[in-house]
């Protein structure tokens, strides 16, 4: 998987475990290719475990992105829009290439794309529980009603579904809680199919975006926003990867797609 397959359709969404890179010496690789400004940053976490998660954060997207475009890891730069969302700096680069990130648990997701926006959410769905008044409070009526309205055994699985859809549209955009929760809202039409509509003082359009929605093992949901570059659905392809050591193919089961 490298920058010759030059499929604009094709979303690589790459998976690692950082609790699981226990290796000393590879660490160290990983914090030789960072700039004195992210081991600062790394320096700055009071707990090893989010210390270890950053380090293998940068590591992931330094060594990914080398596979895409002739820049070793230690050479790419990078940039962050007025809402925070990281960016490619490297000249010339900047639209060659979009990705986006998301860690949820002990699980960091990195997609990559050659061609439009892109947003991912991953959220730990057997550890982190839901409170409806967030719904109520910020998501769209519709949702909101839709998951007051579910049994309350499916009612975590529910929020999250709304919430990583959501956050992997904001994110897509590029503008982050700068457009209200409640100013677009998705749709269930089956079990398997979503949905969107927004607001018309978002100045967006639905169709303008693909969704695609499923587990990770048994804990992780993951929601990915696309912008659509031609009529048919992105494909997307799992590994699961140690930065400079290995990787694998990863299981993703699918759970909702636009149609």
């Amino acid at each position: 998987m490298n920058s010759a397959d030059g499929d604009s359709n094709r979303i690589d969404v790459w998976c690692a475990f950082p609790q699981d890179i226990t290796d000393a010496a590879l660490l160290q690789q990983y914090r030789d290719l960072l700039t004195a400004g992210e081991r600062q940053q790394e320096s700055r976490f009071h707990f090893s475990r989010d210390r270890q998660r950053y380090l293998v954060t940068r590591a992931l997207v330094r060594t990914v992105l080398s596979r895409y475009a002739p820049l070793s890891p230690a050479q790419w730069v990078f940039g962050a829009n007025a809402q925070g969302r990281p960016h490619i700096a490297n000249a010339g680069m900047q639209h060659a290439i979009s990705f986006n990130l998301s860690h949820a648990g002990n699980l960091i997701v990195l997609g990559v794309t050659r061609d439009g926006a892109l947003g991912l959410d991953v959220e730990n769905v057997s550890v982190r529980k839901i409170e409806l008044d967030l719904a109520d409070r910020f998501f769209a009526p519709a949702e909101a009603a839709d998951l007051r309205a579910q049994d309350a055994a499916d009612q975590q699985q529910r929020f999250f579904e709304y919430w990583t859809l959501k956050e992997s549209y904001i994110k897509a955009r590029g503008l982050g809680l700068s457009i209200p929760l409640d100013q677009f809202c998705f749709r269930f039409p089956d079990r398997h199919s979503i949905e969107l509509t927004v607001h018309p003082n978002q100045h967006d359009r639905a169709e303008r975006w693909h969704f695609s929605q499923g587990h990770i093992g048994a804990d992780y949901l993951l929601a990915v926003c696309s912008e659509r570059v031609n009529r048919e659905a992105p494909r997307l392809v799992f590994k699961q990867i140690v930065p400079l050591q290995s990787e694998s193919d990863l299981d993703f089961q699918p759970l909702r797609i636009s149609k």
